[in-house]
């Protein structure tokens, strides 16, 4: 992946990086992205925090609508990925707490 950390995608980390609430976040997402585009991502960090609670495939399937493909991905990359679903995960338990 190291030929995807272009230029462009470095300015896009440092303005992901920078931003500091989620109001800016969301105007951001909904300038970058679809509608799907942020549904489905969303989604994916749904299935990540179910996925580390344990849930079964059924269960997330479900409460999510995720395809078991999905599923399937998201638990790769939760385990042998690059960890940012582990990240994603601790940040949104702080927010909890």
């Amino acid at each position: 992946m190291s030929n995807l950390r272009t230029p462009e995608v470095e300015d896009l980390l440092s303005v992901l990086a920078g931003v500091r609430d989620n109001d800016t976040a969301f105007n951001l997402l909904e300038d970058l992205f679809t509608i799907r585009e942020i549904r489905e991502t969303s989604q994916r960090l749904a299935v990540a925090r179910m996925l580390d609670a344990g849930k079964p495939y059924v269960a997330i399937e479900e409460a999510t609508g995720a395809s078991a493909t999905t599923i399937a991905r998201v638990s790769k990359a939760l385990n042998y990925g690059a960890g940012g679903y582990r990240k994603a995960l601790e940040i949104l338990s702080q927010d909890a707490n």
